[in-house]
């Protein structure tokens, strides 16, 4: 990738070093747009005695790393960053194809939200975020006690606490630039967290609390990075709700800057800025309604109504942003035959207005840590898994045939692919056993593991009730209970 990339931090092994790979099992454009990762390059740079390189699924099939080709297995140690529950399938492939013996380390989202299907390949797992924290020294130094470190033997008296920065006050400066998920440009994180309340993400949990960056330390990374590129990616969970995210854009485009925010929500969009975001280069507006009707709207507690996507719509046509892509749900709790013809209506009265639109649909997966942590995979409670599976297909089915039906560009993902997801992300130990075998329900069925897409009871111990991401239990089965009642 050198002649594709610029990398001001490569470092140069020397003898007495000690290496240290940065796995991602994923694809190269994913991989570099994750700001968490390039934070952790620099950070093992910065340190007397190591030397870090990085590796990707579709580089050298995940086995030598970018920087110079060498073999995973001549590292001493290897950081995963599981970012996706399919990467598992990769982490486990590159781990016993590439021969690596050393010190095996994983971290990433899905760690902090269960890392039990992951214990028998793994020696310790990071729970949490690593800035502002001596987490990396200890890792390095091969601990495996302490904050934010865990081993998976723990049990439910020993809590594994969350780590968290309590503030954002630094940002990484020099960065890799190369073709990634928003081209190649400057990465911004904003903020951090979700001050939202969606029954459905995980992240109000597992990224709390709501942290956002100062505009000037934002701004100064986009001055440092001027010549380099001339594209800021904002990145955040909900970057149109920082509070000055209107004059970060501003400023950002007064620099000359095409400005590409992650996303932004419906309800937030004004016509003025609007304007701006298409006079610093949008071309394309990302919404994420979520659900088709009003109904599963409030069940997510979605927060926003079809009329401002509508509204949405109409000031991307007026300030001449020209499509727009929207993301929705399937197998929501309570979700009927009429919920998912709202998908399709919804998408309707878009398209009429903008002309280009293109649609994104999954099947919800009941994350651990959100209120819909107990519900079944398929939303419907008085099934049983196979016949949700089945459901889902047929929404699917149905979905694909209106959206070509309406000349719309869809994307409608796979009902196994995302119960391969529930069962990694809701599964105890015992999930391990698909890790070696192909990612299908003929497997999630030979290896008893159907269990985990089914309903749970709310009184059951979770996997994953070992971890303390700084809330309270009660309080999200309280907004179970509340949506319970909200679908009779």
């Amino acid at each position: 990738m050198e002649h594709l990339e610029h990398n001001p931090l490569f470092k140069p092994w020397k003898k007495g070093m000690r290496r240290v790979a940065l796995v991602y099992p994923n694809r190269y454009v994913g991989g570099i747009s994750n700001i968490g990762l390039q934070y952790i390059y620099a950070k093992i740079n910065s340190m007397d005695g190591f030397v870090c390189e990085r590796f990707y699924l579709d580089v050298f099939d995940g086995l030598r790393s970018v920087e110079t080709g060498t073999p995973l297995k001549d590292f001493d140690i290897a950081l995963f960053s599981l970012q996706y529950e399919e990467d598992y399938f990769n982490a486990v492939r590159i781990l016993q194809k590439s021969g690596f013996s050393g010190f095996r380390v994983a971290g990433g989202p899905c760690v902090t939200e269960n890392p039990k299907p992951l214990l028998d390949y793994f020696d310790v797992f990071v729970v949490g975020e690593v800035e502002n924290s001596d987490i990396l020294e200890k890792i390095l130094g091969g601990e495996t006690e302490g904050e934010g470190i865990c081993t998976g033997e723990e049990g439910l008296k020993t809590k594994v606490r969350r780590l968290k920065p309590e503030k954002l006050e630094e940002h990484i400066l020099t960065q890799i630039v190369g073709e990634g998920a928003y081209g190649r440009c400057v990465l911004l994180e904003i903020g951090r967290g979700c001050g939202r309340g969606c029954t459905f993400c995980i992240v109000r949990q597992i990224y709390s609390p709501l942290r956002w960056r100062d505009p000037e330390l934002i701004l100064s990374v986009a001055e440092a990075n001027k010549g380099a590129v001339n594209k800021a990616a904002i990145i955040a969970p909900s970057p149109s709700d920082h509070p000055k995210f209107k004059e970060i854009v501003w400023q950002l485009a007064e620099m000359g800057y095409m400005v590409s925010p992650s996303s932004v929500r419906a309800d937030r969009l004004t016509p003025e800025l609007m304007e701006l975001l298409a006079e610093a280069g949008l071309k394309s507006l990302t919404i994420a309604p979520e659900a088709g009707s009003e109904r599963m709207r409030e069940t997510l507690r979605k927060g926003i109504g079809e009329e401002d996507v509508i509204s949405a719509a109409e000031m991307a046509k007026e300030k001449g942003i020209s499509s727009i892509k929207m993301y929705f749900m399937i197998g929501l709790p309570g979700e009927t035959e009429e919920d998912v013809r709202a998908i399709v209506e919804l998408t309707s009265r878009v398209k009429r207005i903008m002309g280009s639109v293109s649609v994104s649909v999954n099947p919800l997966v009941p994350k651990p840590h959100t209120p819909l942590q107990w519900m079944p995979y398929g939303g419907d409670f008085s099934a049983s898994p196979p016949d949700n599976l089945k459901k889902l297909e047929q929404k699917a089915k149905f979905l694909k045939k209106e959206f070509a039906r309406m000349g719309v560009k869809a994307e409608v993902e796979s009902v196994e692919k995302f119960a391969v997801q529930t069962v990694l992300s809701r599964g105890g130990r015992d999930a391990a056993s698909l890790l070696t075998k192909k990612p299908k329900l003929s497997a999630i069925r030979k290896l008893g593991l159907e269990k985990y897409l089914g309903e749970i009871d709310v009184n059951q111990e979770l996997p994953w009730d070992f971890i303390d991401a700084g809330y309270r239990k009660s309080r999200i089965l309280r907004e179970y209970e509340m949506i319970l009642a909200l679908i009779g």
